[in-house]
């Protein structure tokens, strides 16, 4: 996600000269990029270009799985009638674990050949299909996510594959708000320490961009083969996620 905000008249020249800056600077210097604080001057007009970053630590409350199943057959037919019966009692054990269906998602479908090749006559040739189905779910409960996996794995039994898992936060906007503070305390902070050092005054801000970054992480999770024995449930830990910000601003000085 990337937004800008312009916050006086002329920005648009602005923008395009902050590009240029590091080839008609006056003074030869190289523009100021990213994570880099610098004395600049844009258009005879002077300036204090900085960064900053917010951070946010918070608890996931979302867990999103993908998974689903594969069948191999000597005809599609086959393979495709294995792969819906297992797909079927696969969402069977996701809805009766609480999963409404509206947070399952088709991810994947696909029916492939598949080849053998002969090291003789040197040419390839079908031996059979294989046919695949990948859907997300979103686990609303992750407390719940170890045991769905579970009732997953058993439903599809050697059919199952789940690929990953990833955590994140449902309702992340009160978050961005606090790491979007801390950003611009931390800009302001870093763009005073260069004026005092320059021996200038710090204006108001004239140029403000901002980025997020806080992909959720997928960690690859495995399903064991089902068992008739009773196990322990297949582990799952969310920890905690980072909501990041950061912004750069162009403050002006006096």
């Amino acid at each position: 996600m990337r937004t800008k905000v312009f916050l006086t008249t002329g920005v648009i020249l602005i923008l395009v000269l902050v590009g240029l800056a590091g080839c008609n600077t006056g003074g030869g210097g190289p523009a100021a990029t990213a994570g880099e604080q610098s004395i600049i001057n844009i258009n005879n007009q002077q300036g204090i270009m900085v960064s900053g970053e917010g951070k946010v630590t918070v608890q996931p409350d979302i867990a999103t799985v993908s998974l689903g199943v594969s069948a191999q057959a000597a005809t599609v037919a086959d393979a495709q009638s294995q792969a819906a019966t297992a797909m079927d009692k696969v969402v069977k054990a996701l809805t009766g674990s609480g999963i409404d269906s509206k947070d399952i998602q088709t991810q994947y479908f696909s029916i492939a050949p598949q080849y053998r090749f002969d090291n003789v006559t040197q040419q390839s040739s079908i031996t059979g299909y294989q046919v695949s189905n990948t859907v997300t779910v979103k686990i609303r409960s992750v407390d719940k996510t170890g045991s769905i996996i579970d009732a997953v794995a058993a439903a599809g039994g050697d059919n199952t594959r789940i690929n990953g898992i990833s955590f994140s936060v449902d309702q992340p906007a009160q978050y961005y708000t606090q790491a979007r503070t801390l950003a611009m305390n931390d800009a302001k902070t870093k763009a005073q320490s260069l004026a005092s050092l320059g021996g200038v005054s710090l204006g108001k801000p004239i140029y403000i961009t901002e980025s997020s970054s806080s992909p959720p992480v997928p960690y690859p999770i495995f399903a064991r083969d089902a068992v008739a024995a009773p196990a322990p449930s297949t582990p799952i830990s969310p920890g905690q996620t980072d909501i990041t910000l950061n912004v750069q601003v162009l403050y002006a000085i006096q």
